[in-house]
């Protein structure tokens, strides 16, 4: 089988807090929009802006990782997969969501109250105020298999 490839990088603010819930076997699981935005000139040299929001998903200790630092307006860089799925709301219609399943976070806004410049010692090519989350791969969908003990 050929191989293929999965994965989205997203740097953008999050549009609401996280909301976490847990699963029947207590397996966290955090939810929020996030939204990109790019800008260009058009032929009468007038900016337009589009805006798109996608759908956030962590689980396990990312998730709730993210429900603890994670806050409306934050800057975010998101590394994960797009997942399609369908479900059928209250009314018995069917409905269909992409999400963007988390991998990695890092946030790009500092902390409240956390001082970033000359005065810190720190600049712009600093860590952020919170480490970068990460999930553990056996711990990143829990519908996947074991993984392969590749060599590297």
């Amino acid at each position: 089988m050929a191989k293929s490839l999965n994965k989205v990088t997203l740097i953008g603010n999050v549009g609401k807090d996280p909301e976490i819930r847990y699963t029947t076997s207590g397996v966290a699981v955090a939810s929020f929009t996030m939204a990109t935005s790019e800008r260009w000139k058009d032929q009468e040299g007038n900016f337009q802006d589009h805006t798109e929001w996608h759908n956030i998903v962590a689980w396990r200790r990312l998730a709730e990782i993210v429900n603890e630092y994670v806050k409306k307006g934050n800057k975010l860089y998101i590394e994960g997969k797009i997942r399609n799925r369908s479900y059928d709301d209250k009314n018995g219609v069917k409905r269909y969501v992409s999400e963007i399943l988390a991998d990695d976070i890092i946030l790009l806004t500092a902390r409240p109250g956390a001082v970033v410049g000359a005065e810190s010692g720190l600049d712009d090519r600093s860590e952020p105020s919170v480490p970068a989350a990460r999930s553990e791969p056996s711990q990143r969908n829990p519908e996947a298999g074991p993984e392969d003990d590749l060599p590297f």
